[in-house]
């Protein structure tokens, strides 16, 4: 059964261009989640440029209170300001993406084998606090098993250049891949998420190339 964790990043920068509190961040999630969306996604990046660590706690209170079943998902960097972060707020859900403090925006997936000693590490720790941990991965056949080795419970796809390339030729390729990622996700039983610039346009094509 396919989920919608809406992302709220951009919200928040929004809100950070003047400081009047509007839009608000727990406002929005309110709205989201209120008009039938499964969860909320936040990224709260070291120099906070849209959600910042106090909005990752006032999220997790309202979540908590209001709406109980909705899944929480927190992406970051695992370094231990993160982590301690996500041990604060008790997410259902962390997703650690490798992204320098310099980047606009995630644009592609761990390295997975490169890094299995840190992120083993960070895996364990989540997961004895009772998180569900998600690795950032690019479309690739050996993803899934990689991030079972090193703890896993879930990937997510990064689908950038599936989005950027929608209806080209090239386009189709890079769904091909991400088809051939997830085929082989579910044949070593890992779970599997996906996220960015997925839209309405494209999300049909890209939920009509997923195995069952």
């Amino acid at each position: 059964m396919t989920k919608l964790s809406v992302n709220l990043n951009a919200v928040a920068m929004l809100r950070n261009r003047r400081d009047i509190g509007w839009p608000s961040v727990t406002g929005i999630a309110r709205l989201v989640l209120q008009a039938g969306a499964n969860g909320i996604t936040v990224h709260p990046r070291p120099d906070q440029r849209h959600i910042r660590d106090s909005d990752v706690g006032e999220l997790a209170a309202m979540i908590r209170e209001d709406f109980p079943e909705a899944e929480y998902n927190i992406e970051g960097y695992p370094d231990q300001r993160f982590l301690t972060l996500v041990r604060e707020a008790k997410p259902d859900q962390v997703t650690f993406v490798p992204d320098d403090p310099a980047q606009a925006t995630s644009d592609h997936g761990w390295e997975i084998e490169k890094n299995s000693l840190m992120l083993k590490s960070a895996i364990a720790e989540m997961k004895d606090s009772g998180f569900r941990v998600v690795l950032f991965a690019d479309a690739d056949d050996n993803a899934p098993q990689q991030a079972m080795e090193v703890g896993a419970d879930r990937i997510e796809l990064y689908t950038g250049p599936f989005a950027a390339s929608f209806g080209s030729s090239q386009g189709e390729k890079q769904l091909e891949l991400l088809a051939n990622t997830a085929k082989a996700a579910k044949a070593v039983g890992i779970g599997l998420n996906a996220g960015h610039d997925l839209t309405l346009q494209n999300l049909p094509a890209f939920l009509g190339a997923l195995p069952n």
